[in-house]
């Protein structure tokens, strides 16, 4: 039987997408405009079919039909860290951009991720153009915030998923899975017997460097640089992973390990992303590799909800 099919847009390095193949779902198309991401993207779904481009370059007409449509839309310009610009940034408008596949393709389910903040950005409002966006095209909508470490990821991670059905009685039918309290750790994660390349290390030639010997006096917990300085706060958990990791090498979470100080390595911030090791980078910058880290999705979270997704399907 064919397998219910997806079209995905803003997919990044394709974190929405992979969740939604590991519960049985076909990735029909996807779309992003970063070269890089892409680059990342092909090696890892050499099979579908990336479309490099502008949304607002494209046709959906010229697109096959989807069963679902994805969506991990620019969150910056709704974060605390994107200054909460809005719909007054670009990228918000962007949205309005998936309300016109939606009318060409009407899927039977729509499903959106953003960060948590999206709810309160100027007074709801936001979230209600959202709502009303999906509602005037005949869709009923379920959301919920859900954090990575309702998952059994390490990561304070907190994002709202958004699923809205063209069918009212499938909406009726879904409930978002039960979550259950967090048991890994950071160390279930990463392992401070290996030794990385030098790259990561903190060598005496940095400013930090006499800093962060004096903070992080033991291998235990997860340290980050902020504003600030170095933070005194030791993480139990990983911090939210960011995007700004790509352009501030030092806002890469921080750890003691068996031969010094270090960042986390990229293969590592997928792991607090809950990607399978399989998975990797081939041919894009360092400064890419983390900045894609903090662009996508906990792949657990996008697993549990499509694998509901594909029971009621």
């Amino acid at each position: 039987m064919d397998k219910v099919k997806v079209g995905s847009l803003f997919s990044g390095i394709g974190g929405i997408d992979l969740g939604f193949e590991q519960s049985g779902f076909g990735i029909a198309w996807a779309n992003d405009f970063d070269a890089a991401a892409c680059k990342t993207y092909r090696n890892n779904f050499p099979s579908t079919i990336l479309i490099e481009d502008d949304v607002r370059n494209i046709n959906p007409c010229a697109l096959s039909d989807i069963d679902v449509l994805v969506a991990g839309f620019p969150c910056q310009p709704f974060s605390v860290m994107g200054y909460r610009r809005g719909f007054n940034d670009p990228r918000g408008n962007l949205l309005f951009e998936i309300a016109r596949f939606i009318d060409v393709k009407r899927p039977k389910v729509v499903f959106l991720e953003n960060v948590k903040n999206l709810m309160e950005h100027d007074n709801g409002k936001t979230f209600l153009v959202i709502y009303n966006a999906l509602a005037q095209f005949g869709y009923s909508v379920k959301y919920k915030v859900i954090n990575a470490t309702d998952v059994n990821i390490p990561q304070n991670r907190a994002r709202i998923f958004i699923v809205a059905f063209r069918d009212i009685e499938d909406c009726d039918k879904f409930s978002f899975p039960q979550y259950t309290p967090l048991e890994a750790t950071i160390d279930d994660v990463i392992d401070r017997s290996i030794k990385h390349d030098d790259i990561y290390y903190y060598g005496s030639e940095s400013r930090y460097f006499k800093e962060l010997n004096a903070k992080i006096v033991d291998k235990t917990g997860i340290y980050r640089i902020d504003d600030s300085g170095i933070a005194t706060r030791k993480w139990e958990i990983c911090p939210t992973l960011k995007a700004n990791m790509g352009t501030y090498h030092d806002r890469v979470p921080i750890i003691r390990d068996d031969f010094g100080i270090r960042m986390l390595t990229p293969m590592e911030c997928l792991a607090f992303q809950g990607y399978p090791k399989k998975y990797t980078f081939k041919g894009v910058s360092l400064k890419s590799a983390y900045k894609q880290c903090g662009n996508t999705v906990c792949v657990p979270i996008i697993k549990s909800i499509a694998a509901k997704l594909f029971e009621l399907m």
